[in-house]
């Protein structure tokens, strides 16, 4: 089989490294626009349950990433000077190139040389292909060549966001609320390496526009934004990377497959920040594709396999993106609450965890809050 993965991301590369590891006498062409080391963000951060997840497929690529990783079991939340811990909740991390060139390697043992710095131009270009898989993120070319075919849709959030690095390292992933004269900020901000940390800002389009960003430029917003969290960075500074603002962007397609072309990752779906499983998504995407095409003679009922098998899976989770973020373009209001209130109301907001399992994932957290509910119901009856 002759295929084309189009998009040198984490999905386009596992797809091909895995796809070429179990079929050795396939022929795999893999384009990427940008240069092999050229890379956007920062660090990303994968749950306990993604890797393991990943582990069970592929061990010997978990045991590539995992000694670069950086590993926590907390959540920090920082209120008006006060800190919660939110125990029981294991996250990893790791630098977004650094992950990459782990991927690239694994690609390459497979005897597949990725050409970079290629754009194509049009899904024409690919004539003879048995199979195209398309993994061009959020600005999919291939997406936006057949909108009406995949049943395409793109919204995006009100908030706006910034993604910087910074050179303090914070012991677990952490979330720094702030308000301030003219609005309110949140970082979310996490060690991806032993001397680097990823910084996100983010703020709501009343913040946004009370501060003139539209107006500035990416040193003057990053220089507010270390003003801003000065107690946070604590003399470090903030590290720019095309650390534009942007407004989340949630894509979504109906129809996951047209001929023989297929989406994966951020081409096909987006899931909010919040929920740190962008990466996750798309490598587990490259999964399901390949034991969809495994499953069947017929690269047509394969990908039906694919949307079949993975697409319910995917819209719970986005489901869960989508409302975890609704928490957000609410942010200020609820800084409002008292610390353990709003603590539980944002470890609550994405609807999948309740009372009982908040109980066994984070028996301190939960037995702090309930002390705090218990001392209000006893102030009240006073």
């Amino acid at each position: 089989m002759r295929i084309a993965v189009i998009g040198g991301g984490p999905g386009g590369l596992y797809f091909a490294y895995l796809w070429k590891k179990r079929h050795p006498e396939a022929q795999i062409d893999l384009f990427e626009q940008n240069a092999a080391d050229a890379t956007f963000g920062f660090g990303v951060v994968f749950s306990e349950q993604a890797l393991e997840f990943l582990r069970a497929d592929d061990p010997d690529t978990v045991d590539a990433i995992s000694p670069r990783m950086e590993s926590w079991t907390n959540i920090t939340l920082n209120l008006r000077g006060e800190s919660v811990a939110i125990d029981g909740i294991g996250f990893s991390s790791i630098g977004r190139l650094e992950l990459l060139k782990i991927l690239q390697a694994r690609v390459r043992s497979t005897g597949v040389a990725p050409r970079y710095d290629t754009v194509i131009p049009s899904v024409d270009a690919l004539g003879g292909y048995d199979l195209i898989v398309a993994a061009d993120g959020l600005n999919s070319m291939v997406r936006r060549s057949f909108e009406n075919e995949f049943g395409a849709s793109v919204s995006h959030s009100t908030n706006k966001f910034a993604w910087y690095g910074a050179t303090k390292t914070f012991a677990t992933l952490s979330q720094t609320f702030v308000a301030t004269e003219r609005g309110t900020f949140n970082a979310h901000h996490y060690r991806y390496a032993p001397g680097m940390s990823t910084f996100l800002v983010e703020c709501d389009a009343a913040t946004w526009a009370a501060y003139g960003f539209a107006d500035k430029t990416i040193e003057e917003s990053e220089a507010i934004c270390e003003t801003v969290f000065a107690d946070t960075l604590d003399g470090h500074r903030l590290i720019s990377n095309k650390s534009v603002w942007r407004n989340f962007p949630w894509v979504w397609n109906e129809r996951w497959w047209y001929r023989n072309i297929v989406l994966i990752g951020d081409a096909l779906h987006s899931a909010h920040f919040s929920i740190g499983s962008g990466t996750r998504l798309a490598i587990e995407d490259a999964i399901a594709l390949t034991k969809a095409l495994e499953a069947e003679t017929d690269i047509a009922e394969g990908l039906a396999h694919y949307q079949a098998e993975r697409k319910p899976i995917v819209q719970k989770l986005v489901t869960a993106a989508r409302t975890s973020a609704d928490w957000y373009e609410t942010f200020p209001a609820h800084m409002k609450l008292g610390l353990m209130d709003f603590a539980y109301s944002y470890i609550t907001r994405s609807g999948r965890i309740d009372d009982a399992r908040l109980r066994a994932m984070s028996p301190q957290f939960m037995a702090r809050y309930e002390a705090s509910r218990n001392a209000g119901a006893g102030h009240d009856a006073d």
